[in-house]
């Protein structure tokens, strides 16, 4: 994404970053869902009312209970809007967010200030949230779904949409939407956050490497970009966890007499802040991190190399 200080010749693609993106996102869904399957039914947890799941003492008890309880299938529910939502989020928000740079860049050498990376990378979330919130939210009730709630549970993804469709309406495919817009502004740190770090890291192995004629983009490898989509996602999760758990809250299935846990956002935070304190707004943190931590260094990881390879591809041509 950049050469040296420069714009790398991807900053002009706009189908090679969506690729690139979908792929990444494939890879970090089918690698890590279990972790997300034990979040969110972590976010949803605790509190007053009832809970659509069991309580779980910890990570590694969740997991257990859900393998012997559900089976491969409790740890994988979910899977099919999981992988649907990550594929095409990704591929959008790469799409969204270059094509957002390539309109504040002035010249071609020029170089994007912090400011413009943070608004590009929330553009782009924004836009992205609009079409896939009713794909999170099919996924948050597939994962949620246990043996012992809902006798007529969803059967899938297609069944879910039309049941959500048939009892609740349109609008409910949109709950949740209000903190998932608000949840722009963690891809827009953890954008702007990489962006800044691998100008740094560009910088540091440009000079280090400046005798064997190589520097820029070049210089920096697959452990380079693990370790910045890593270091970049921390200080997002750290920042935006809250709005996380108020959607997936919100996005929970109604009770069987069709009315819903909470009823908005407000409601979520005050309900939250009552009952559990600060320590409710981070539910599910620790296998939230355990899962997006190596996500993210596996998501940049096949992002930066599918684009080397388009990149190569266009350079033979």
């Amino acid at each position: 994404m950049q050469r040296g200080t420069s714009p790398p010749a991807a900053e002009t693609w706009t189908w090679e970053n969506a690729a690139a993106g979908a792929a990444a996102g494939f890879a970090t869904v089918a690698a890590l869902h279990p972790l997300d399957v034990v979040r969110t039914r972590f976010q949803v947890s605790g509190g007053r009312g009832w809970s659509e799941v069991p309580p779980y003492r910890n990570t590694a008890h969740a997991v257990y209970t859900i393998t012997r309880s559900e089976g491969l299938r409790g740890l994988y529910a979910g899977f099919y809007p999981a992988v649907l939502g990550s594929t095409v989020s990704w591929g959008l928000y790469f799409f969204f967010y270059n094509r957002a740079k390539q309109r504040y860049l002035q010249k071609k050498d020029d170089q994007l200030h912090p400011v413009q990376h943070l608004i590009s990378a929330a553009e782009a979330g924004a836009l992205v949230s609009l079409f896939t919130n009713p794909i999170w939210l099919v996924k948050t009730r597939l994962q949620l779904q246990t043996p012992k709630n809902h006798t007529s549970g969803y059967s899938g993804f297609s069944d879910a949409l039309r049941t959500i469709l048939k009892e609740e309406g349109f609008l409910a495919l949109y709950r949740g939407i209000g903190p998932g817009l608000l949840l722009v502004t963690h891809g827009a740190i953890q954008f702007t956050a990489y962006e800044e770090l691998r100008k740094a890291m560009i910088s540091m192995k440009t000079t280090q490497t400046r005798t064997e004629n190589r520097g820029g983009e070049e210089s920096l490898n697959s452990i380079d970009f693990a370790a910045l989509g890593a270091g970049s996602k921390v200080a997002a999760i750290l920042l935006t966890y809250p709005y996380q758990v108020i959607r997936a809250r919100l996005q929970q299935r109604p009770g069987s007499d069709g009315t819903p846990k909470y009823s908005n956002s407000w409601h979520v935070v005050k309900e939250t802040a009552k009952y559990e304190g600060v320590r409710g707004f981070y539910r599910g943190i620790t296998s939230n991190l355990l899962k997006n931590l190596p996500a993210a260094s596996l998501t940049f990881v096949v992002y930066e190399n599918v684009v080397k390879l388009f990149k190569a591809a266009k350079e033979k041509t």
